[in-house]
């Protein structure tokens, strides 16, 4: 996660997120580098536009409001209710993993 993070930080500078410059920063962060995972975020980064992919992975992020309310929902609520707010909390989920845009390109 901190090879994303060094090439959202260098973004967000306005600087060339490139293998050499991700290497700087993940090294002056303490951080043990590994060329191949730099080569390959740079590489995977090549034809993304991380201004969109940002702003996708920000309206998927909400999702805090759902979970409480299928907890009070665990505390009281129908049990008929209270399913089919798990089921909208799963579905909401599915859609905010498929959303999660670039944390799910590296592993």
């Amino acid at each position: 996660m901190e090879y994303v993070y060094a090439a959202m930080l260098l973004h967000k500078a306005g600087k060339k997120v490139d293998e050499a410059h991700v290497k700087k920063v993940l090294e002056a962060a303490g951080v043990k580098t590994d060329a191949a995972r730099i080569k390959a975020l740079v590489a995977a980064l090549d034809d993304v536009n991380i201004d969109e992919a940002i702003e996708k992975a920000a309206v998927a992020a909400p999702s805090a409001a759902p979970v409480a309310a299928s907890a009070e929902a665990a505390q009281g609520e129908a049990p008929a209710k209270a399913e089919a707010k798990k089921e909208e909390v799963k579905e909401e989920k599915k859609e905010e993993e498929a959303a999660a845009g670039l944390g799910a390109l590296f592993g």
